[in-house]
């Protein structure tokens, strides 16, 4: 415990590298605001949110430099995994200026599988056991990111800064995806086509739809579940119509589990693996996600990964 806030003899100058990362996403995501500032519906919102966490970052940077110790750098990487919760909705104020895609994505499906698996799996298996373990794998999203993230401070703080620098390039990785691909998923594009359409297999292209509009189907399991009313608070909290392909919930996780296996702690690895089954199962469960989109979290999570693990250790200094 000591070591946490040991004074350390030569501490880092500059940002850290899942700092930088950060930083690349805000200049990026500035400059496409600029662009097309005039088709923003809250331009003035998102450039002082832009402001505020660019001083946010700097304060971090100033108090670390006057106390240079693990305990004020793990704080600069929980500040900028906090953040997290507002980039995110703001992918929304980009991609609501673009035509919904979902039309092409729920067609896809349904030539897949024949159906579509999200409308059908919370009506084949609907009890209340099963529900909260759905809802379960679905909250345990930022406690594994948090277990994760700690379990290298902890355990594995010469890797700690590669595994940081991972996890929130992947966010970032799927935030501009998103930004470019504007699919909302089925519990936003069923209603607004109406269930009737969906079991007939009739995907009509509803164009701008969402950039005005975003009722969702109430999320399916036993409304009196302790994980249930989590995962719904969580959506009343910050939900958008938008972030559905691929699954950021698949990918990000697929990427702790990798990231749990480079540890090689095989409690660590084994501790979350049912979580993880779980919740790459309720993402369709509860109408978040198509199957396809479960899918290309699982092969878009192995790509990042494999890229961000080569950029860090090829063209970043290690910290």
């Amino acid at each position: 415990m000591n070591s946490i806030f040991k004074i350390e003899k030569k501490p880092k100058k500059g940002l850290l590298a899942a700092e930088w990362v950060a930083l690349a996403y805000l200049v990026i995501t500035s400059l496409l605001m600029f662009f097309t500032y005039t088709k923003l519906t809250n331009p003035e919102s998102m450039l002082w949110g832009r402001v505020r966490i660019l001083a946010i970052t700097i304060a971090l940077w100033g108090v670390y430099r006057m106390i240079p110790c693990r305990f004020t750098r793990l704080c600069r990487i929980i500040v900028q995994m906090a953040l997290l919760s507002w980039w995110y909705p703001d992918t929304y104020e980009f991609n609501r200026m673009f035509p919904n895609l979902d039309h092409s994505f729920a067609a896809y499906e349904q030539y897949l599988f024949g159906c579509q698996p999200a409308l059908l799996f919370s009506k084949a298996v609907s009890n209340g056991v099963f529900s909260e373990l759905m809802c379960l794998g679905y909250a345990s999203y930022y406690p594994l990111i948090a277990v994760v993230t700690l379990f290298y401070f902890a355990r594995r703080y010469n890797q700690f800064a590669r595994a940081s620098f991972i996890i929130l390039g992947s966010f970032f990785v799927y935030y501009i995806i998103y930004i470019i691909l504007p699919v909302a998923g089925p519990q936003y594009y069923y209603p607004a086509v109406g269930i009737d359409n969906i079991a007939r297999g009739v995907f009509p292209d509803i164009g701008n739809y969402f950039a005005t509009i975003r009722e969702a189907l109430p999320t399916p399991g036993y409304s009196d579940g302790v994980f249930y009313q989590m995962v719904v608070d969580a959506h009343n909290a910050g939900e958008r119509p938008t972030a559905a392909f691929p699954s950021s919930h698949v990918g990000v996780t697929t990427i702790l589990m990798l990231l749990a296996w480079e540890s090689r702690n095989r409690r660590l690895f084994y501790g979350i693996l049912p979580l993880y089954v779980l919740l790459c199962l309720s993402t369709v469960y509860i109408y978040a996600h198509y199957a396809i989109d479960v899918f290309a979290g699982w092969v878009s999570a192995i790509a990042i990964y494999a890229v961000l693990y080569f950029v860090y250790d090829k063209f970043i200094r290690k910290e």
